[in-house]
């Protein structure tokens, strides 16, 4: 098991990352750019892709040693889904935040007709309008609607699902959702492909920016500590560069610092908006960066707090309940069946052992527990590290039920809406 580094090796080691141009890789880039990876006797190259599927099969075939991943992705490769189902783990969540689903201007100008919205609703209201045009189409004999998420197991898909069935909408049955990488959402939205997607930043944006899209929906509306996107590691890497690994988590902690700290940002979003990263106006960035988001290209625009968030609240990680919940939401799908023998490899895919054995004694918070009930909306929750007490704010899900890790089946069967 890896053990937290008290000295620099030499000669450096290369640590190769694979990544998606999405400001939530922020924290690999800061890594080697900021020197973190240096100090800690390591070169990070980091290799940009079009899509997670690439990011997956990379990873299995050896091009990557570890890789900017879909919190979802490690479970589904311990449960053998997807179409090359290889297994890799997480040791280290690079942060939450970012996410929201945009709908293209024409279906969102056809809800305001629809439901009277005058554009200042929340995310609840916006989906409860979305329902009403799904019913008159319906009626009418339209088409149904076509929405894009990145990959079939990521928190876009589960977001955009549970935002969905909020307002009432089947998404397996009212309207067809599909798969496009990300840099392509906004392309296929121009080209009335589809009709909305859930993406990270900065593509909804872009979509507003360029007057094809509004944004009705952020992860903060729909879970504020909603896991985001980790480090997904090769097992293999993992086991003959233990020491390798323990000193990137220490280099990535370091690095996750340095972002969420305001004084940063400026130089951040210059790092971020070169092609080599995302490749947009840093100017665009430094705005999602401070949670200031245009929403509409009508001008109307939406501040929230900690729309990205890399280091506090314990953002980096990885808790067994958010591995569950994931888990949950799969249940919930049809896309694998509930059985109690598959939580020890939902388990196996998030590791905060290997977290809390490397960060031990450092200046970071470590949660001496691995899980803890999610979304609860109420109140804050306090969990103890070895420093004493860490309090985490109140982060209700859009449908205000909390959700118990220990109870996957009642959870699963108290929605309304799912996969039967």
């Amino acid at each position: 098991m890896p053990t937290r580094n008290t000295g620099r090796p030499s000669p450096e080691r290369l640590v190769r990352i694979g990544f998606i141009p999405l400001l939530d890789m922020a924290v690999l880039a800061a890594a080697e750019e900021q020197g973190f990876a240096r100090r800690e006797g390591i070169r990070l190259q980091l290799v940009k892709d079009v899509s997670w599927s690439n990011i997956r099969d990379r990873l299995a075939f050896r091009q990557f040693d570890v890789a900017h991943m879909l919190s979802p992705m490690p479970v589904a490769s311990h449960l053998g889904l997807g179409s090359n189902p290889y297994r890799c783990f997480t040791p280290f969540a690079l942060g939450r935040g970012g996410n929201s689903v945009t709908l293209s201007l024409e279906l969102y100008r056809e809800m305001q007709i629809a439901a009277d919205l005058d554009g200042s609703e929340d995310a609840l209201a916006n989906a409860l309008a979305l329902k009403a045009v799904i019913e008159r189409r319906r009626r009418q004999g339209r088409k149904p609607l076509v929405f894009a998420m990145t990959y079939p197991f990521s928190s876009h898909n589960y977001e955009f699902r549970f935002w969905l069935a909020a307002g009432g909408i089947d998404p397996d049955s009212d309207v067809i959702m599909t798969v496009v990488p990300p840099p392509l959402t906004v392309d296929a939205m121009a080209a009335r492909a589809i009709d909305g997607f859930c993406v990270n930043a900065p593509w909804n944006m872009i979509a507003v920016e360029k007057g094809v899209g509004r944004i009705v929906a952020t992860k903060a509306d729909i879970w504020p500590s909603a896991p985001e996107k980790v480090l997904g590691v090769s097992p293999d890497w993992a086991e003959k560069n233990p020491e390798t690994l323990s000193r990137l988590i220490v280099a990535l902690d370091a690095a996750a610092r340095w972002c969420d700290d305001p004084g940063n940002h400026g130089s951040l979003a210059q790092m971020l908006g070169d092609r080599a990263c995302v490749g947009i106006s840093p100017d665009m960035i430094l705005r999602l960066l401070k949670g200031e988001l245009t929403v509409d290209p009508g001008g109307r625009t939406r501040s929230i707090e900690n729309y990205l968030m890399f280091h506090g609240q314990a953002a980096n990680f990885p808790w067994i309940s958010q591995a569950r919940w994931i888990y949950s939401q799969m249940v919930r799908w049809g896309q694998v069946a509930h059985d109690e023998p598959c939580l020890a490899q939902v388990e196996a895919a998030y590791r905060p052992d290997i977290y809390r054995s490397v960060l031990a004694g450092s200046a970071t918070a470590v949660p001496l527990i691995d899980s803890k009930v999610e979304g609860v909306g109420s109140s804050s929750t306090v969990v103890p590290t070895a420093g004493g007490d860490l309090t985490l704010a109140a982060d209700a899900f859009i449908d205000r039920r909390a959700f118990d890790p220990s109870d996957i089946p009642g959870y699963v069967s108290g929605f309304a809406i799912r996969t039967k």
